[in-house]
């Protein structure tokens, strides 16, 4: 790879989060501590919610969540199948069983009109796990209303969503729980990570309980506490989800940034708006009730307008210096979902032809305006070549 490639995604670290990490290291304390519990109350007070927990990462906290709120073997969960296979396969943790509901085709994220036909014609649904695609809010409230009519919880995948909005509130505020991510390429990275938000103090409880085998009382606690500190008491079979300090010292720093990432990452993506809005594809559709995270910045190729598909155009870009990603590849398209369930590439049609012409381009903070203008001028070169 040379020097000049412009990468998909890069973390946005500045000397803040090196000197915390530091700090972190000369404490002694590196594991679940005083770091993690001040990254949780500052995340709980970003968010607005009493409650968050930090954990090792989305997946685990997804887990914790479901199990949280009670869902058991042969319950099911409706969820995407335009999502990572994480959004999924937890719900497998649990001996559950996922139930696919197609995506909506400007946003991708999941289609409300058909969640209500599923909720109307299948028995035994104990959840819904909406996935708020790229950093665009689903719409929050015929999910709230459905759910609400058929008694059943809400667990929101906000892997990509901080900060999001729905109707000038922040997604966290929505559902029975809420799990965020900070993998290395998230809007706040940690490298691995995540956070539960819940304003219900029993799945709270559950879920610290939960995260660190079961024992009612974590390290840190039975550290600082006047309590014997060997002394604990295992309650549940529970999980080693916990996050360390060190991941922890990162994410202080980085919340403290996430509304100036936020910015920058809007202003690069109205550059790409602006700059590709000639060419054969479509750009993101923007819901009027969002504001977008800009996690992911995702186009359309108008593949019916042009000589190459989707890869062809990607391995270009990869030529010519630039990386990209596609997300995603539809879950019912992977071999343990469709051989599991049997399903057919036509079962969910939207997803199946999203997939066939999305590509990410990169969006984060650190890239120059000449990023972002060579970005867009070899798209624009690569494309206009290959009009029919």
């Amino acid at each position: 790879m040379s020097d000049n490639f412009l990468p998909f995604a890069l973390p946005c670290l500045g000397e803040e989060e090196i000197n915390e990490v530091v700090d972190t290291l000369r404490s002694g304390w590196l594991t679940t501590g005083p770091k993690t519990k001040r990254f949780e109350e500052d995340f709980a007070k970003f968010v607005g919610q009493p409650y968050a927990l930090a954990v090792n990462s989305c997946t685990a906290g997804l887990h914790l969540a479901l199990e949280a709120i009670g869902i058991r073997a042969g319950d099911k969960v409706i969820t995407t199948p335009y999502t990572f296979t994480a959004t999924a396969e937890v719900i497998r943790y649990l001996g559950a069983d996922p139930l696919f509901v197609d995506i909506d085709p400007k946003t991708f994220n999941i289609d409300t009109h058909k969640l209500a036909t599923t909720l109307d014609n299948v028995d035994g649904v104990k959840a819904i796990l909406p996935v708020h695609f790229g950093g665009q809010a689903c719409e929050m409230d015929p999910i709230l209303d459905l759910a609400a009519r058929a008694s059943i919880k809400i667990v929101e995948d906000a892997a990509h969503a901080l900060p999001t909005y729905y109707k000038g509130r922040m997604i966290g505020n929505f559902g029975d729980i809420s799990v965020y991510s900070f993998y290395v390429t998230k809007t706040v990275a940690t490298g691995e990570g995540g956070m539960i938000v819940t304003a219900n103090p029993d799945y709270a409880e559950r879920i610290r309980t939960m995260r660190l085998h079961g024992i009612n009382r974590d390290i840190f606690n039975r550290a600082s506490s006047n309590l014997l500190g060997w002394s604990y008491e295992v309650v549940a079979p529970g999980f080693k989800y916990n996050m360390t300090d060190i991941a922890a010292a990162l994410g202080i720093h980085q919340l403290q940034k996430a509304n100036t990432f936020l910015q920058r990452r809007a202003d690069i993506a109205a550059q790409y708006t602006q700059g590709l809005s000639d060419l054969p594809v479509r750009t993101p559709y923007l819901n009027p009730y969002s504001t977008h995270a800009w996690h992911l910045y995702v186009i359309q190729l108008e593949l019916e307008e042009l000589t190459l598909d989707r890869n062809t155009f990607t391995e270009r870009m990869n030529a010519a210096g630039i990386g990209t990603s596609v997300h995603f590849i539809p879950l019912h398209l992977q071999r343990y979902w469709r051989d599991r369930y049997g399903f057919k590439p036509e079962d969910f049609p939207v997803a199946l032809d999203v997939y066939q012409r999305v590509v990410s381009l990169p969006i984060y903070p650190s890239m120059s305006d000449a990023d972002i203008a060579r970005v867009i001028s070899t798209i624009r070169k690569i494309l206009i070549e290959a009009q029919k």
